[in-house]
């Protein structure tokens, strides 16, 4: 039953979160977890409750939207995309919907630094040798990959993100490039180059590293149209979301070698992904780990925590969406 306190607000938590997170959750609300969204919606499970706390994958459409309980006084989605959620529904609804921006810059930063290298050292085909057992031992023309040292690195989407894999990439020895809607500010460009047109950036990459938002207007925008700008050869990684990736463009390019590899960590109905990327030798593929650090995962719980804490005094959350 919903706490009886109100200096706390009662919260129902659907998605699996490790044991520390359900502890601050714990601590700060009347919180009761459950690990799938019921297949009937979340009404029954979330009665009277004050806040419904989803993680990525479990989605809230309009018409769940409309007939949540009149007594929720707020959404909150463990993560920073919202795309699995109406926004537009919420808003409709005066209800607001909190996320965690800001908290996962570093830790899938270094994902991003991790699926360049795994790509260009061809990362795929050395673990499968070496756990095949059938490794005959080091010779000169072993899995010869290419350096990141001196590449161009080419960033689609010069946010948080984009920004901390660029100062990942400077000490690698890589020049940054990078293409947004609008130019960023001085300060926070650190020296890299803008592109207004991506076809001018893309014209300079060595490895493409994909940072931007996932919307209606990104959707399949790496498509063969955008590949074949590409330098020959160059590299592909996202970070982001996999729909931003026209899957069967970048399959295409990969088998002929318009593209040399690619690093994912996200990727379009996962888990159920383009199944001819698992017979490809050069893609390194990682299951959407970009996030996955316990300090991450605790950084997220504060920024919701603190969120829906200064929603409930009335006060303005930096966190919220809507």
């Amino acid at each position: 039953m919903p706490d009886t306190d109100s200096a706390r607000w009662s919260l129902l938590a659907i998605g699996r979160f490790p044991d520390e997170v359900k502890s601050d959750f714990q601590v700060a609300f009347d919180a009761t977890f459950i690990d799938v969204m019921p297949p009937e919606g979340p009404n029954r499970a979330l009665g009277a409750r004050d806040v419904l706390l989803l993680s990525f994958g479990s989605e809230l459409r309009a018409a769940t939207i409309r007939s949540l309980p009149a007594s929720l006084k707020a959404v909150a989605t463990y993560s920073v995309g919202y795309e699995h959620i109406d926004i537009a529904a919420a808003q409709t609804r005066g209800l607001p919907v909190l996320n965690t921006p800001c908290v996962l810059t570093d830790a899938v930063a270094e994902i991003g630094m991790l699926l360049m290298l795994g790509a260009a050292r061809r990362a795929t085909e050395s673990i499968d040798l070496i756990r095949s057992r059938q490794w005959a031992g080091w010779n000169p023309t072993q899995l010869i990959g290419i350096e990141l040292l001196g590449k161009n690195l080419g960033i689609l989407g010069m946010g948080r993100i984009g920004r901390g894999v660029a100062q990942r990439a400077r000490a690698f020895g890589m020049t940054i490039h990078y293409h947004n809607r609008s130019r960023a500010k001085s300060e926070l460009e650190d020296g890299a180059t803008y592109h207004p047109q991506f076809a001018d950036m893309a014209a300079t990459t060595d490895v493409l590293l994909i940072a931007a938002q996932s919307s209606a207007e990104t959707r399949h925008y790496l498509n063969a149209e955008r590949l074949a700008l590409l330098k020959h050869g160059a590299i592909v990684c996202n970070v982001a979301r996999g729909d931003l990736i026209d899957d069967r463009a970048l399959i295409a390019a990969l088998e002929n070698g318009r593209v040399r590899a690619a690093g994912l960590d996200v990727f379009e109905n996962e888990p159920n992904i383009n199944r001819r990327y698992y017979d490809l030798p050069n893609v390194f593929m990682l299951p959407h780990v970009g996030s996955s650090t316990i300090e991450t995962r605790l950084r997220m719980a504060q920024a919701l925590i603190l969120g829906l804490q200064t929603l409930k005094a009335g006060g303005k959350p930096t966190n919220r969406v809507v």
